[in-house]
């Protein structure tokens, strides 16, 4: 019984040290080929990690070199909403829709444009129109329902 004891002892040695040799091997190799990837490797998370997709308005210019006009404005990005009366905005050139807003004066209209009101969002959701630009889309706009 006394070498039966003796030979599991070695056999669990044994195994022990091949493990620690297999480990020993494996771990480096394992190592070098992700350093080797590099960048490679990076670009593969970034493409992993990527939304599923992004809202973006039909139409919408990028951005240009200059202020655009509010005709460009209503046409690119108001007019999502505003051609259609879309969630309960008024339709451009709607005299009966547009005269409570006008009544309340284009100071309130600027702030409604530009922080948004009820379903619109602040900029109608354009984010990178400067101040002046949604001015210049809301006085186009009123001005079709004058």
């Amino acid at each position: 019984m006394a070498g039966n004891t003796h030979s599991s002892k070695s056999i669990m040695v044994v195994t022990i040290v091949i493990a620690v040799v297999l480990i020993a091997l494996i771990v480096p190799l394992s190592l070098k080929g992700k350093g080797a990837a590099g960048s490679g490797a990076d670009e593969a998370v970034e493409v992993r990690i990527a939304p599923v997709a992004q809202l973006t308005i039909a139409g919408h210019e990028a951005a240009t070199s200059g202020p655009r006009d509010g005709a460009s404005i209503y046409k690119n990005v108001c007019s999502a909403c505003h051609a259609s009366g879309a969630l309960g905005s008024p339709k451009a050139g709607d005299k009966a829709a547009w005269a409570p807003r006008l009544a309340q004066g284009k100071a309130a209209l600027y702030t409604s444009a530009l922080k948004g009101k009820n379903s619109m969002p602040a900029r109608g959701g354009a984010a990178d129109l400067s101040d002046d630009e949604v001015k210049s889309a809301v006085d186009y706009l009123t001005g079709l329902a004058k």
